[in-house]
């Protein structure tokens, strides 16, 4: 078991017990030092004080596992606004959302596309560009998530 799948091991049931949804855990290398990174969200939002709940208790589960070799720095925090979407489940939760993509190859001479997430599958999702007054979609594309080197929650559309 990797670093970080140990990591989320710990967290899982934490982040249940204090009503907390895990939205991702990752173990990075940031020039000369470690960090291990947990995301964590609720459907009213993460605050300081939960931050800091989250941070104590997930602090002691680290000291008595003691399962990481390298010094390292663990933050805890929110995955913002525009949160980047990496697993099916992100994709399952934000399904309506309006998502800013990425891709690695143009289409039609473009990267980027903004749009709403739509109908997410094991291959892909649709992303819905365009949409009538009654807000039927009118123009839409297929994408595998294969073919997109980013997707994240646009944080422009929460900033009205």
């Amino acid at each position: 078991m990797n670093t970080v799948e140990r990591a989320t091991e710990l967290a899982e049931p934490l982040c249940e017990r204090l009503g907390l949804f895990l939205w991702d855990v990752r173990f990075e290398k940031e020039g000369a030092m470690w960090y291990l990174r947990i995301f964590i969200d609720r459907d009213e939002g993460v605050d300081m004080d939960i931050c800091e709940q989250f941070s104590r208790e997930y602090n002691e589960l680290l000291d008595a596992e003691d399962f990481i070799t390298q010094n390292y720095v663990f933050e805890a925090g929110s995955p913002g606004l525009g949160r980047k979407l990496t697993k099916r489940e992100h994709f399952e939760v934000c399904a309506g959302d309006e998502v800013r993509v990425t891709l690695y190859s143009a289409i039609n001479g473009e990267k980027s596309f903004v749009g709403l997430l739509d109908e997410p599958n094991d291959k892909g999702f649709t992303l819905v560009t365009q949409c009538d007054d009654e807000g039927n979609a009118t123009e839409s594309m297929t994408l595998t998530y294969k073919e997109c080197s980013s997707v994240r929650l646009n944080d422009d559309a929460y900033l009205m």
